[in-house]
């Protein structure tokens, strides 16, 4: 059974779970969100908390709440999961700089999907690095927020700390 580590990291007021295998991050959970519910997803795989393994992911996140990091410099391990498309589109999202933000259509366009706009919405919806891969950048082509697999407040709360205003 393959391994991978998990600890917390106390945001704010908040507290989002970190997972990470050998190879690099694999998920971050919404804020709050129960450890259990956020482990289930990855009942497949022997889960062992390590605060050791984890530090490293830990102060690039911290890091980035403080406002002094803009851009992850740790390697990506999604595990093989995802779509061809959803591998797309999250590759995308990687391009939108810290402080910025593009719309759901302005994605599909980039990925030369211009007609694929709901299914851009729902890769997005199924990103496991929701701060690492930076989902909450996208917005609605009408500046409105649209949807968020942390939550909204999760995705206001990033876009402010940012230089955001929606």
């Amino acid at each position: 059974m393959n391994v991978l580590y998990y600890d917390d990291l106390k945001v704010k007021n908040y507290q989002v779970y970190l997972l990470v295998s050998s190879r690099g991050w694999v998920a971050i959970s919404a804020f709050d969100e129960p450890k259990d519910a956020f482990l289930s997803r990855y009942a497949a795989y022997d889960c062992r908390l390590s605060k050791q393994i984890l530090a490293p992911y830990q102060r690039e996140l911290a890091e980035y709440f403080e406002g002094s990091r803009q851009m992850f410099s740790l390697p990506i391990d999604l595990l093989g999961e995802g779509t061809a498309f959803q591998l797309e589109v999250w590759q995308a999202l990687q391009g939108i700089p810290y402080g910025h933000t593009t719309s759901y259509s302005q994605i599909a366009q980039m990925i030369r999907r211009p007609n694929a706009v709901r299914a851009v919405g729902t890769a997005i919806g199924h990103n496991p690095l929701r701060i690492v891969i930076p989902c909450h950048r996208v917005l609605r082509s009408d500046g409105g927020m649209g949807g968020y697999n942390g939550g909204i407040e999760m995705k206001r709360t990033l876009l402010a700390l940012e230089g955001v205003r929606c």
